[in-house]
């Protein structure tokens, strides 16, 4: 996909998913936040390479002295930190305050929001975004990993260890007959 267009944008309200898949919850709860959010990280890249999604997960910085930072993971993620006393909402309606204008110029066709928060989708709606709950986007994941691994499953592998049984019928007899001549 040449990334001069930009088909959809996904923004992904990360605690607010983490909060809400019951696996990233066990994550968290066992492993640690961190864990939690390469999880989610990992999920949303394999859930955006299929679907060609341009996806930018958000966290908070809203408790943590910190500066914003933005890391990219492939051509088509990202992950958001966002400033010091900004929240991942806020900066979500920045973004789709300002791709407004793309959406209008047909540069990107949508921008898609997934989160659970009741105010937030109704904000981001407002400037033309489609919303996404957090248990849909789930869904939407798990049925693309699904359709991926039965797109992309190998062949069961023969148990013979000759090549001749991994080779179709009709190839077969044609080696056949070129070995005796015919």
């Amino acid at each position: 996909m040449p990334r001069s267009l930009i088909p959809v944008v996904l923004l992904v309200d990360g605690y607010n998913i983490i909060g809400a898949w019951p696996c990233l919850k066990k994550t968290r709860d066992q492993d640690g936040l961190e864990a939690a959010r390469w999880q989610l990280v990992e999920a949303m890249t394999s859930y955006s390479a299929f679907v060609g999604y341009d996806t930018q997960v958000v966290f908070d910085a809203h408790y943590q002295n910190t500066s914003s930072n933005k890391e990219v993971i492939t051509e088509l993620v990202s992950v958001h930190y966002t400033d010091f006393g900004q929240t991942a909402d806020t900066y979500i309606e920045k973004i789709c305050a300002s791709l407004r204008s793309e959406i209008a110029q047909a540069r990107i066709s949508r921008v898609i929001v997934a989160t659970s928060d009741r105010a937030q989708q109704l904000t981001v709606q407002g400037y033309g975004a489609e919303w996404l709950s957090a248990h849909q986007l789930c869904g939407e994941v798990e049925t693309t990993v699904c359709r991926m691994r039965h797109k992309y499953q190998t062949r069961k592998q023969s148990k013979s260890r000759f090549l001749a049984s991994a080779i179709d019928p009709k190839a077969r007899q044609k080696l056949a007959e070129l070995r005796m001549g015919i």
